[in-house]
């Protein structure tokens, strides 16, 4: 996967929203750029994966407070092929692999201590072998239908420069701050 010179990791917002348009922001890494869009990896029974089961739009935002910059995009969203997934999967950390099957992602736990053990009792399990893909893991991709940049200006007279797809062309709009 592309990186277009990001420094890893990378973290990003991303929003999504239930049908009914209840929202709900977290963070998450950036794991690549490419033609398609924007590429991460979660859980996909996690809340963000049942959202974007039943909403497929979603919007990123990078936020450099150093150089007072963002980048928000919006745009629908995809999961990735399940041979992508299985690649990407194959070169986390063998505990970050162990840690995936052990976890089901925004599921209410009894104690800190059970998810431990599960994580203890899959680890002995896969001691030296590369622990599966679980099916419900994987990539999403980000396809942009907008992505707008946002550098402060003086007086809050900031610049905002926003690129959205239209027939299949990028058109660049100057928005008012």
């Amino acid at each position: 996967m592309k990186r277009a010179g990001l420094a890893e990791p990378n973290a990003m917002t991303l929003a999504t929203s239930t049908p009914s348009g209840r929202p709900s922001a977290r963070m998450v890494l950036l794991k690549g750029i490419d033609e398609r869009g924007f590429l991460f990896f979660t859980n996909y029974g996690s809340r963000k994966g049942r959202e974007l089961a039943t909403n497929r739009h979603a919007a990123l935002v990078f936020y450099w407070r150093e150089v007072n910059r963002q980048v928000r995009i919006t745009g629908r969203v995809s999961k990735l092929p399940a041979a992508e997934s299985n690649a990407y999967f194959a070169t986390r950390l063998h505990a970050s692999r162990v840690a995936a099957l052990a976890s089901r992602q925004s599921s209410v736990i009894p104690s800190r201590a059970a998810l431990e053990d599960r994580f203890a009792e899959l680890k002995a399990e896969y001691p030296n072998d590369s622990p599966p893909r679980p099916i419900n893991w994987g990539g999403y991709c980000v396809h942009p239908n907008e992505i707008e940049f946002w550098q402060q200006g003086p007086n809050r007279l900031h610049d905002r420069l926003r690129y959205r797809k239209s027939r299949g062309a990028w058109i660049l709009e100057r928005l008012s701050p």
